[in-house]
């Protein structure tokens, strides 16, 4: 389907954490990571089943921690940074369904993707598997859109909606999702690094094998509206 317009990073630091499901949830601490942090040694407790490999996780750990050491100097875009004018550009909304042809990893982008008050609600087809690097998306709907293996870097999501929408295999670096609609958003085996959740509401939101640094989980557990499932896989204290 088409998209409609309406008319109108603190970055992650420390060890990356897999979340799981309460039965078969992976953590690990600073020491997993092959460095002494603070979160060394008081990490969540493990689960490896018949046949796991324990170095696995290390190994794993310590790329993630790699990865958010070097997107710290990186930040989110702030909310109260000044955003250009919308732009003019007719087709604006369906840019979405091209994304970026270069530079995923690092909010670097080919053109500016001005995706703002577009409706993508129920998009199951066209987003999923593009890169939208620094995308202005604050006041867009992703109601119910697949955006599995989407790659978000350094996007501006503040007041967005993404109720029920499914970021699975998802790479999510340094987006603002400040006071942005994640209820029920999927994200299973999805990276979250850097990214900032201030007062999003976050009701029955799924984490599922989620690669996660240990600093920014600490933020997301201070949202109150994550459900007790979620704050219970995500290890809240």
């Amino acid at each position: 389907m088409a998209p409609s317009c309406l008319a109108s990073p603190a970055a992650a630091a420390g060890p990356a954490l897999r979340l799981r499901r309460p039965r078969g949830r992976v953590a690990c601490s600073a020491a997993d990571a092959g460095g002494e942090g603070a979160g060394a040694g008081r990490a969540e407790p493990g689960w490896w089943g018949p046949g796991r490999n324990k170095t696995v996780g290390g190994v794993a750990c310590g790329v993630l921690a790699a990865w958010a050491v070097a997107s710290a100097s990186n930040p989110v875009i702030a909310a109260s940074q000044r955003l250009p004018p919308l732009s003019t550009e007719p087709n604006r909304c369906e840019r979405a369904f091209v994304g970026n042809t270069i530079g995923q990893a690092n909010g670097v982008y080919d053109k500016p993707l001005d995706l703002r008050f577009c409706d993508y609600t129920n998009e199951k087809t066209n987003l999923k598997g593009k890169s939208l690097a620094a995308a202005l998306m604050s006041d867009t709907k992703f109601d119910g859109a697949d955006m599995s293996e989407v790659v978000m870097s350094k996007a501006y999501a503040v007041g967005a909606s993404f109720k029920g929408t499914d970021f699975t295999n998802a790479v999510i670096d340094r987006v603002n999702f400040e006071k942005a609609d994640l209820t029920g958003a999927i994200f299973r085996n999805t990276v979250l690094s850097g990214s900032t959740f201030d007062d999003a509401k976050m009701e029955d939101v799924v984490f599922e094998d989620t690669i996660i640094g240990y600093i920014d989980l600490q933020k997301l557990c201070r949202n109150t509206s994550l459900s007790a499932d979620s704050r219970l896989v995500l290890g809240c204290r």
